[in-house]
């Protein structure tokens, strides 16, 4: 169980984020990320900006000239840390009067006008399409007045904005493909918060991901709210599509053709992608990841749910059945494939009954490991307007770690598929557990730890496993991959 939560927990730690230094940049930028893999990415998008106006980044809060928070409001609990993490702020202020602070992200979106009250610390508040307004607003600030824009875009993608790497290992980048969300669960704040999808050029992807593979980059994960949705028809929303003429529709390049064209242009690089809506994953995807050696057989798949009923509920437009034919078909064309999972436990309405589904679902699809949430009502959705949280915490509680006792044994079935076999990992950095073992990941993106000998970071190398934990392969290296 300890491992599980820890990799609960991990979904919601702040980082420090830094980069190396721009000549000539004077002042100083603290930022933090918190939640999803899409803050990290925006956060920066957001450095590479403010590097253009003068900012480096700082891991020392007391230095910093502007502190900024990219936040997540996917829980409760994300934004409580997200407001104890302010109050960390508020002490260094006191210290350095000159510091300015702003909320960035899915917080500020949704929260707006209100977190200035709320948070008296708080100086500029910038929603997630907005961070090409920071120039405007940080020159509000200096002016002495309190800056605010969280107006959703119907057009940002940041396509043109090439990232700052933040804290990065040099090895593996994430690349945005698609933002915002038009699949309306009743207990998500994410259409409220990061508004509605929109694609990338597929070009301005393949010459983002050129310049990673220029700097010796070597996994990429491409990101959106909902990949699957990804759709390039020369741009707009995805919803007016069928208003676009001919030679768009003809000309136009869903998920499964970008990804495609990805791994066959960089076929030395390894891919992923995430996160998955079953509801809008095709098996053409999955025949692209089984063309292709260099794409990871790994994919998210939220459930959230293994009751038919909860599954209305919470408004996701697939049902039960449908999803286990949607994991039986992927499991027949990649057997090697790995699958992971959200739940929540406890959602309204949910009886011993509809929690006994979820359970029974997961016996049947054995995930290799998930993250698992107590509902937590988010204001604004239609949940919370519509919808009594009536199941009692203890009860959720109780639920939850059914759920998550039942993952862990279930991710330790898996891992020990592993052992015995070749494996090939994607050296990422040192263990943290032993300075003399290397981690990485391979392609079902368990954790593989090994002795270091003269392997380095970055290195494919094929890996012996020998023994495992519920999250851990253990191995020994036996020589390089042919993708080195």
């Amino acid at each position: 169980m300890e491992q599980v939560e820890k990799i609960i927990d991990e979904k919601l730690q702040g980082k420090a984020l830094v980069t190396k230094s721009v000549e000539g940049n004077s002042k100083k930028l603290f930022i933090e990320s918190y939640g999803c893999q899409m803050n990290m990415n925006d956060s920066e998008i957001v450095a590479s900006i403010l590097a253009k106006e003068g900012f480096n980044t700082t891991q020392s809060l007391d230095d910093a000239d502007l502190v900024l928070v990219n936040t997540c409001s996917i829980r409760e609990k994300a934004e409580q840390t997200v407001r104890n993490r302010l109050q960390k702020y508020n002490h260094a202020k006191k210290r350095n009067p000159k510091m300015k602070v702003g909320v960035l992200g899915c917080m500020a979106e949704r929260l707006k006008e209100k977190f200035l009250e709320e948070e008296k610390i708080v100086d500029l508040v910038v929603g997630p399409d907005a961070y090409r307004d920071l120039p405007n607003l940080i020159e509000e600030v200096d002016a002495g007045r309190d800056a605010v824009n969280v107006i959703l875009s119907k057009e940002e993608t940041y396509g043109d904005v090439s990232p700052v790497r933040l804290n990065s290992n040099g090895v593996s980048a994430f690349v945005s493909i698609t933002r915002g969300c038009d699949n309306m669960c009743t207990f998500c704040v994410v259409p409220f918060t990061r508004g509605r999808e929109r694609s990338r050029d597929p070009q301005s992807i393949i010459e983002e991901i050129r310049s990673m593979q220029e700097r010796n980059f070597k996994e990429i994960t491409l990101l959106g709210q909902n990949v699957d949705s990804y759709l390039w028809y020369g741009g707009g929303l995805k919803k007016d599509f069928k208003k676009a003429s001919e030679l768009a529709k003809a000309t136009a390049v869903n998920f499964a053709q970008l990804l495609d064209m990805c791994a066959t242009e960089f076929p030395k690089m390894r891919f992923r992608f995430s996160t998955s809506n079953p509801q809008d994953m095709t098996l053409d995807v999955i025949h692209v990841m089984a063309k292709h050696r260099n794409i990871c057989k790994y994919i998210h798949l939220p459930v959230q749910s293994g009751s038919n009923r909860m599954l209305k509920a919470m408004n996701r437009l697939h049902t039960r059945e449908e999803y286990l034919e949607l994991v039986k078909n992927i499991y027949q064309i990649i057997p090697e494939m790995a699958l992971s999972q959200d739940m929540i436990a406890g959602f309204c309405g949910e009886t011993e009954e509809d929690h006994k589904d979820t359970l029974d679902l997961m016996e049947q699809v054995k995930y290799s490991f998930g993250f698992m949430f107590a509902y937590s009502e988010r204001p604004g959705t239609l949940a919370a307007r519509k919808m009594e949280d009536d199941v009692p915490l203890a009860t959720k509680k109780r639920r939850l770690q059914e759920i998550i006792d039942l993952q862990q044994a279930h991710s330790l079935i898996r891992t020990k598929e592993h052992v015995g076999k070749v494996q090939e990992v994607l050296i990422e950095g040192t263990s943290k557990k032993n300075k003399d073992e290397w981690k990485g990941r391979n392609t079902q993106n368990t954790v593989v730890v090994f002795p270091k000998e003269h392997y380095k970071v970055g290195d494919f190398v094929n890996v012996q496993i020998k023994d495992c934990t519920s999250t851990t392969l253990k191995g020994v290296a036996v020589g390089y991959s042919e993708n080195n």
